[in-house]
């Protein structure tokens, strides 16, 4: 079949519509308050009470609808000089420089962390990962990238700017993830083409039996069964919602942003697959404001597949509607957690929200909604081609398929390599990645992200699977994996773990918002009194995973670094 004209007035309005029958039922903007902030925000200096309430004004909704979101995401907090500078101080980047690069920057731009310039010049914002941490530290300089050793140098204009590439790797055979960036496919891509092939082959049901079949787990961090997720939105109707989470907040993981960079086809088929499985006639794609080439790919390949006539009112002539829409997030580590993702999209704080109702219930603008992970959809078009068998006799028992897997800087190879659930993950240190940088064996390796967990550097012989890392007190998470030198003094990893729960958690909740503030507390004053209470409440009370994931994740670390961490080992 012919491709469809691009779409033109006409059709954008189309699109549009698809989406503001969902949002009325609220009575909210979403994605227009946020880029309405944005725009705010990026015209003053001033903090967002001079300027949230009129932006909320002009959209006809009260000012708090403004200052709530305006005081709460990085981006629009931040004040803005002409030129802004971010800066990574997550976990890569931090174990790259010892957590010196930040004070180096500061000096050679004449401006402290979250200060405007005398002159209204410059502006410097420390956020937590940038996905660069295969080459970090690393900043972003408004829109483009600066990274490694001499990040100062380069934002002073004294070195030329470097943003080297994210090495890939298929460290298996036959890829589900990477054959595809990795091969260069010409023509018409093989995700649409397996697209184009599931439409005329298959119903909705046998797409969710296969998946099924497949054991296909979510590669977010959950871990949830894929065909489980999707089969409490079966039989829901027309409203359903399929939202592609590329919020990849994990510091150490730069998985997802990889995939939307070199393959954002693959995303995308894998998307509209899930629509398809889902009955679902809308889609969406959040993109962290972090990834900003990633943005403008996304949004490339999206407008060539409504160009190509795989989306749109009646897909290749085949009577399925499929609308979807890329949107960009504005800068929140929770907002990855999908009911705090859903409230963003809404134009709300990105706070999480109690469960029950579940999204699948009751998610975006009261729809049934499915979150899936970005890399999650990206095996959709594997599976779907090579049937769920071949999929489900990769990995470990359990867990089956491949995961991507990032190293960080502090490694000899570092790069985003694809291996099977159940390698070791000491295979994957000092075989892939090479040991450190140097030679030597890392003091801990941190993995699955800040609150992943951490593991002594003498006891890596452990497989790459939710289970094995669970027994060890870490988990899989995004599955980055950060190594500390043994030079790096431990209070001051568990120090950083403790000021990235402080400064992310979001707030909904009063265990999570004063215990990682109080815990900060206690590592900064070296008096543990209280801490395995702390710790308890924190684990038992939070609202979400994210303050309920911070006790494990630093006694990991206490118990990695043995007597050195021991009196905080409760």
């Amino acid at each position: 079949m012919s491709a469809m004209p691009r779409p033109g007035p006409l059709a954008s309005a189309e699109r549009f519509d698809a989406f503001r029958a969902l949002a009325e039922r609220r009575g909210r903007p979403g994605e227009a308050l946020l880029t309405a902030l944005g725009e705010s925000r990026r015209a003053t200096p001033e903090p967002p009470e001079a300027w949230a309430p009129g932006a909320a004004s002009a959209l006809g909704l009260p000012a708090a609808a403004g200052l709530g979101p305006a005081g709460y995401y990085a981006d629009l907090a931040a004040p803005h000089g002409r030129r802004h500078v971010r800066v990574c101080t997550a976990a890569a980047c931090f174990a790259a420089s010892g957590g010196r690069h930040l004070a180096e920057v500061e000096r050679a731009l004449g401006v402290r962390s979250g200060e405007v310039s005398a002159d209204g010049a410059t502006s410097l914002q420390a956020v937590r990962c940038l996905g660069y941490c295969y080459g970090g530290p690393a900043a972003l300089d408004g829109v483009l990238p600066r990274a490694g050793p001499t990040l100062a140098a380069q934002l002073a204009g004294r070195e030329p700017p470097a943003a080297p590439e994210i090495p890939a790797v298929a460290a298996t055979d036959d890829p589900v993830l990477l054959g595809g960036l990795l091969g260069g496919a010409r023509g018409e891509q093989p995700p649409w083409r397996t697209w184009r092939a599931t439409l005329t082959s298959r119903t909705p049901e046998q797409v969710r039996a296969e998946v099924a079949a497949s054991g296909l787990r979510g590669r977010g961090g959950a871990g949830f069964p894929v065909g489980r997720k999707w089969d409490a939105v079966a039989g829901r109707g027309e409203g359903v919602v399929v939202v592609a989470n590329g919020d990849e907040g994990d510091p150490g993981s730069y998985a997802d942003r990889l995939l939307m960079e070199r393959d954002p086809v693959l995303v995308l088929a894998g998307l509209a697959l899930a629509c398809f499985a889902c009955r679902a006639a809308r889609g969406v794609v959040l993109v962290r404001s972090e990834y900003p080439r990633a943005l403008a790919r996304m949004r490339e390949a999206m407008a060539e597949a409504y160009d190509q006539g795989h989306l749109g009112p009646d897909v290749h002539g085949t009577g399925v509607e499929l609308w979807l829409r890329v949107v960009e997030g504005a800068g929140s580590y929770v907002a990855g957690e999908e009911t705090a993702l859903i409230a963003g999209l809404e134009g709300d704080r990105g706070c999480a929200r109690p469960r029950p109702p579940y999204p699948t219930d009751r998610g975006l603008w009261d729809a049934p909604t499915v979150v899936n992970n970005v890399e999650t959809l990206a095996a959709l078009p594997w599976i779907l081609r090579r049937g769920a068998a071949a999929y489900a006799r990769r990995g470990a028992p359990g867990e089956t398929g491949t995961k991507l897997v990032c190293l960080a800087e502090r490694f000899a190879r570092p790069g985003c390599y694809e291996v099977e659930l159940g390698t070791p993950v000491s295979r994957i240190v000092d075989e892939l990645g090479g040991g450190l940088r140097g030679g030597g064996t890392p003091a801990v390796v941190q993995v699955g992200g800040p609150l992943g967990g951490f593991l002594a550097g003498d006891a890596l012989d452990v497989p790459l699977s939710e289970a094995a890392l669970a027994e060890r007190g870490a988990a899989l998470g995004h599955a980055g994996l950060v190594a500390f030198e043994a030079g790096l003094a431990p209070e001051e990893v568990l120090r950083h773990v403790w000021r990235f729960a402080a400064a992310e958690s979001c707030g909904a909740c009063s265990p999570c918002r004063v215990g990682s503030r109080r815990g900060l507390e206690m590592v900064e004053s070296g008096d543990p009194a209280g801490y395995g209470p702390l710790l308890g409440v924190l684990a038992e009370a939070s609202l979400c995973a994210f303050g309920r994931r911070i006790p494990p994740a630093v006694r990991s670390l206490a118990a990695a670094y043995g007597d050195r961490l021991a009196r905080w080992r409760r």
